[in-house]
């Protein structure tokens, strides 16, 4: 086994000194998925056989971490390899009016491969922002090719749309008083509203022409997956609706992962496969108020919104046949980290900006220690004056402050509820979670001898990231304007009654 990792390794290195093909890259990220909502991360009755697949035969994380536990944020991060209180992409998300955006000053994976000739397409949720004639669209921000919605697919009003065959409506009714959901092509809508039933079989097309027409010309090519799956409300076409045994969630979760098997089978079909890293992760955690229909995060505490291990913590797995050898890794690992890695596998050049992401080739093709120190988790509406909630080093963590979220309602877990109000911890709470992923015990100087020391270390880590932070002006700030909302009709008046383009 270490002689295959060896020669994974030297084959990489081979590959780029050698004038060999550059290697692809395709990102996936899911919405709203918990850590436990997988088949491979021991969910009962899901149905995901390509997850599972690229799991079994890729090497599966134990310890991936976004950077929020809301959607706007973590995004920012995984394409930026930055806290998104750097770029600003802060306190909580982005609307279809808003402002504010990406800020275009912001280096994104995409922009970083360009100047190596690679092609570069995005499918799915952006939610990094719309702003002024399409401002901030990924047409911006360096995908030479975008499919999809600008936003969340909940922020408009969608009790009157089908989320199921045959003529199943939506469950709930996501906001109100906004456009309809727009589906856009480039910086064009397309489609007003959202057709959800054939939704993902357009982006199975899209992605499939994007794959061929790059491996036709010998072209480099980087595929950024954000599904709008498993988010509130589920949706699924005719080949996903009623085939799982987990109701509209499973469905959902079905259909995102039968667009994952029709990306795999056009690698394979082209060629590419060998030459592609896959890397498969989620934005945040599952919503739980939603209940059945809002995902699972396993033995981990609350979910969305929350700064505990069930809103931040997330399965991941990375996929490169005859490169990346099957197993598991319990490396401290991030999506920040995403950047850096593909800029060291491509030989790209890092922007010139503070980076807190790391190079994970060494958990890649050696399954060895992560170069991360740390972890740093910041609530949704973070602050200079509290800092970051908690932090991880090792399989210790630290909680200075607590606080729930209306996300993770409606389970057991008080702690989780909206109704647990910002809480300072001082000493802060301290759990093991090798022994304790659920963060169940606090650890006391009573019960773990090194308690003091390693609380000093973690203080010492904290203090050194937070000298280093310089937060970034707050797009959300930037405030919202009913006339930036995206409809394919725009001189209509009001808005919301007028979309009807078909």
């Amino acid at each position: 086994m270490d002689r295959l990792r060896v020669i994974a390794v030297v084959s990489v290195i081979v590959c780029l000194c050698s004038g060999s093909p550059l290697p692809n890259f395709v990102v996936l990220f899911a919405d709203d998925m918990g850590f436990g909502d997988l088949g491979s991360y021991g969910h009962p009755s899901s149905l995901t056989p390509n997850l599972d697949k690229l799991a079994a035969k890729g090497l599966r994380f134990t310890d991936f971490y976004v950077t929020s536990p809301v959607c706007s944020p973590s995004r920012a991060s995984l394409l930026t390899g930055r806290y998104q209180t750097r770029s600003g992409i802060y306190p909580g998300v982005l609307y279809p009016g808003s402002r504010g955006g990406l800020p275009l000053n912001e280096t994104t994976i995409a922009e970083l491969l360009k100047p190596l000739g690679y092609t570069t397409a995005m499918m799915g949720k952006w939610h990094l922002g719309l702003g002024p004639n399409g401002t901030f669209l990924p047409t911006h921000q360096g995908f030479d090719h975008f499919l999809g919605i600008p936003y969340s697919h909940d922020m408009g009003p969608c009790q009157n749309l089908t989320c199921f065959p045959p003529d199943v409506r939506c469950f709930g009714h996501c906001d109100q008083g906004v456009v309809t959901v727009p589906l856009m092509y480039g910086d064009v809508i397309k489609q007003q509203p959202v057709d959800f039933l054939r939704l993902e079989d357009s982006y199975s097309q899209f992605a499939t022409e994007f794959i061929k027409a790059s491996a036709n010309h010998q072209q480099p090519f980087f595929l950024y997956y954000p599904s709008h799956h498993t988010h509130y409300p589920q949706f699924a076409g005719h080949r996903a609706a009623g085939k799982s045994l987990r109701g509209p969630f499973g469905d959902s979760l079905l259909e995102l992962d039968s667009t994952v098997g029709s990306i795999i089978h056009t690698l394979e079909q082209t060629g590419t496969l060998n030459n592609t890293l896959v890397f498969f992760t989620a934005d945040n955690g599952p919503e739980l108020m939603r209940r059945s229909r809002g995902g699972n995060a396993g033995l981990l505490k609350c979910g969305k919104g929350t700064t505990y291990e069930g809103g931040m913590r997330e399965p991941a797995v990375a996929y490169w046949p005859g490169t990346i050898q099957p197993g598991v890794t319990h490396a401290l690992a991030s999506t920040l980290d995403l950047l850096p890695t593909i800029a060291s596998l491509a030989g790209a050049q890092l922007p010139s900006v503070h980076l807190d992401g790391v190079d994970m080739r060494n958990i890649l093709f050696n399954k060895g220690p992560s170069e991360r120190k740390a972890m740093f988790y910041y609530p949704t509406s973070p602050s200079e004056k509290l800092g970051v909630f908690a932090v991880r080093t090792g399989r210790y963590k630290a909680h200075y402050y607590t606080e729930g979220a209306a996300h993770s309602e409606t389970t057991p877990d008080h702690d989780c509820h909206i109704t647990a109000l910002l809480k300072k911890h001082d000493p802060p709470l301290l759990f093991d979670l090798e022994a304790d992923p659920s963060e169940n015990y606090n650890l006391t100087p009573g019960d773990f001898p090194d308690w003091a020391s390693v609380l000093q270390e973690i203080q010492a880590l904290k203090e050194e990231f937070e000298a280093s932070m310089v937060f970034g002006e707050s797009q959300m700030a930037r405030g919202s304007d009913p006339r930036l909302e995206p409809c394919c009709t725009p001189q209509c008046s009001p808005k919301p009654d007028c979309c009807r383009c078909g």
